[in-house]
């Protein structure tokens, strides 16, 4: 199932309470649903029991559009034994 609307924030928590506006403070009440805060770890995304609202880490979703970007471990465990001799 597609989620209603991905939402992209900086944070790991995402507050949402549905209604207009999505989790950035508004809705509630008769068109939303109680507030809810989200964990987003460890996969950088959730999605909302009450709206189906996804919520995205932004680095995550960087990650996931650039995955060339990130070094992986052992490329970085080279670079630094390399600097040492």
């Amino acid at each position: 199932m597609t989620p209603f609307e991905t939402i992209e924030i900086d944070e790991m928590v995402a507050a949402c309470s549905g209604g207009p506006g999505g989790g950035r403070g508004g809705g509630g009440g008769p068109l939303g649903h109680p507030r809810v805060y989200l964990n987003l770890a460890p996969s950088g995304r959730v999605e909302c029991p009450y709206c189906s609202r996804l919520y995205v880490n932004r680095r995550v979703a960087q990650r996931e559009h650039n995955p060339g970007d990130s070094p992986s471990p052992g490329r970085a465990g080279e670079a630094a034994g390399g600097a040492d001799g």
